[in-house]
């Protein structure tokens, strides 16, 4: 059983179509850089914590 509410001859209207010629994609932008942002953020978080952890296990054994 069919669940659209198409009545009459709506689907096979000869109106024109109506075609988007711009969209301001600025939200999606935003929302990328945002998220390749958090990704460098984060990625730079670990090789400090990486250098951290490497100082604290091997530097005592190089400076005595």
């Amino acid at each position: 059983m069919s669940q659209h509410n198409i009545i009459g001859s709506e689907a096979f209207d000869r109106s024109p179509f109506v075609i988007i010629r711009s969209v301001r994609t600025g939200g999606m932008r935003r929302r990328q850089i945002r998220t390749a942002f958090a990704f460098v953020a984060g990625a730079c978080a670990a090789v400090i914590g990486g250098v951290v952890a490497a100082v604290v296990a091997f530097g005592p054994s190089l400076a005595g």
